[in-house]
C-alpha cells in the first residue's frame, strides 16, 4: 500500500520564498498547492481538503492573522504562521487565534519541514479508533450512534465533531466558544443544550456525569478512563 502523501498549501506574496517552499517539500514527498493571497487561498480550500496550512502574516489585502480567525471558525486544519523577524506581538496575536506554531523569516527550508513533520505526527497519534469507549457507553463514529445498557441512541455530525475534538484531547478544557465553532452554534444556550443531550447518551447518570463534566467558569472537559 502506497504511503499517503499529506496536502500542504503555502500562501505567500513573495514569488521567490513560495517557489522555493514548494519545490522543497515537493522533494520531501509532500503534495503542495501555493496561493498568493488570503482570496486566492480560500478559492482553494473551497476545492481541496488540506493537511496544513503555511501562512505567510504580512500580505497585502487581508492579513495571515485575520485569515488565520477566518479558518479557525470553522476548520482544525494545522496552521504555521511565518512571522517577520522580532515581531512577537504577531506571533502571540497568532498563537491566541489559534495557529499551531509559527516560523520567523528568514527561515531554512529544512527548519519548516520539521515543524510540519512534528504537527502531523501530534495529529495522527490524535486519530481515533472507529469504536472507543467512554466509560461503559460504546460510541461508534462510523454509524453515528452510542450504545449503552443495550439502548443504541443516534448523534448528528455536529456531536460527533465535538467528542471527536475532545476524545482527542482527553482532560482538556474546552470551552463554550470552543465547542460553538466545533458544532457551528453561536447562542451558551444551544451549547449547553448539545452537552445535556450528550450526557444523557453516554453517562450512567447524566445528572451527576463521571466523564463528561463541567468545569466552573472555564467550560466543558472529557475524561477517558
Amino acid at each position: 500500500m502506497n504511503k499517503k502523501k499529506y496536502h500542504i498549501l503555502v500562501v505567500d506574496d513573495d514569488d521567490r520564498i513560495r517557489e522555493l517552499v514548494k519545490e522543497y517539500l515537493q522533494k520531501n514527498n509532500f503534495l503542495v498547492n501555493t496561493a498568493i493571497d488570503a482570496i486566492d487561498a480560500k478559492k482553494k480550500m473551497e476545492i481541496i481538503k488540506f493537511d496544513i496550512l503555511v501562512l505567510d502574516i504580512m500580505m497585502p489585502g487581508e492579513s495571515g492573522l485575520s485569515l488565520t480567525k477566518y479558518i479557525k471558525k470553522n476548520n482544525m486544519t494545522p496552521i504555521i504562521l511565518l512571522t517577520a523577524k522580532g515581531e512577537a506581538r504577531d506571533r502571540i496575536e497568532g498563537l491566541e487565534l489559534g495557529a499551531d506554531d509559527y516560523l520567523a523569516k528568514p527561515f531554512e527550508p529544512k527548519e519548516l519541514l520539521l515543524r510540519i513533520k512534528n504537527i502531523l505526527n501530534k495529529t495522527k497519534k490524535s486519530i481515533l479508533p472507529e469504536t472507543v469507549y467512554i466509560g461503559k457507553a460504546l460510541l461508534n463514529l462510523k454509524k453515528l450512534n452510542i450504545k449503552l445498557n443495550n439502548k443504541i441512541t443516534k448523534i448528528n455530525p455536529a456531536e460527533k465533531k465535538v467528542l471527536e475534538n475532545m476524545l482527542s484531547s482527553s482532560g482538556k478544557v474546552f470551552s463554550r466558544n470552543d465547542i460553538g465553532k466545533m458544532a457551528n452554534l453561536s447562542k451558551e444556550r444551544t451549547i449547553d443544550v448539545m452537552i445535556t443531550r450528550l450526557r444523557k447518551k453516554i453517562e450512567s447518570n447524566p445528572k451527576n456525569p463521571k466523564y463528561l463534566q463541567t468545569i466552573r467558569g472555564s467550560g466543558y472537559v472529557l475524561w477517558v478512563e
